[in-house]
């Protein structure tokens, strides 16, 4: 009788592979280019099947953005687990540490510089990334609007979201743009998040320094 893999094993081994199609990827896209490039390259690349390939992306466009999903499901858990009388600035605050904070061994840390340049050169990807920037930022104000409900409206929990992720992405394209370093790039992420954040100090007026 075969023996089974313990689930963490199971676990880290999907990982590892989730990881070898991201940086094949990367590194073929800047290669030979976003479009030049097909699935079974990449498959080839990491070492792995095209059919395990589609085990884990459902297309090209899905490496690029492979941790999008992730980052939100995981600042919405957060937002959803404001404690009694938590202020705004206090919840956001804890976001940014949930989805801003990357260590040296986390992917996406690496893939920063990489994926902002071939998401800027393919108009599709341009595309895509606006589309799921939007209901990022849609989802998240949803969230923050249920539990502020009574405290903050609609539209207050709509442009405290957009100042959030709007100063966190557009701090990181600008020491982008300066060819700045992965590490460079996420702290300027963070310090924008936390620049926008101490603005929203008027939304939370007991609070206020």
């Amino acid at each position: 009788m075969a023996e089974h893999q313990p689930s963490g094993l199971r676990e880290r081994k999907k990982l590892r592979t989730r990881r070898r199609l991201c940086e094949a990827a990367l590194r073929l896209f800047h290669v030979k280019g976003y479009d030049e490039t097909t699935v079974a390259e990449i498959a080839a690349e990491a070492d792995v099947s095209p059919r395990t390939f589609f085990s884990y992306f459902a297309s090209k466009e899905d490496v690029v953005f492979h941790d999008t999903r992730d980052r939100a499901e995981r600042a919405l858990t957060v937002i959803a687990s404001r404690g009694p009388g938590e202020p705004l600035a206090a919840l956001l605050t804890r976001v940014a540490d949930e989805i801003l904070t990357l260590d040296d061994d986390d992917l996406l840390l690496r893939m920063i510089p990489g994926r902002g340049g071939i998401v800027m050169s393919v108009p599709a990807l341009q595309a895509r990334a606006l589309h799921l920037l939007f209901e990022f930022q849609r989802e998240l104000a949803g969230g923050l609007h249920e539990v502020f409900r009574g405290e903050l409206d609609d539209v207050e929990a709509a442009t405290a979201i957009g100042a959030f992720v709007g100063g966190a992405k557009m701090a990181a394209t600008a020491v982008m743009d300066r060819g700045g370093s992965p590490e460079e790039i996420a702290a300027a992420a963070r310090r924008g998040a936390e620049l926008a954040i101490r603005g929203l100090y008027t939304l939370d007026p007991e609070d206020s320094p």
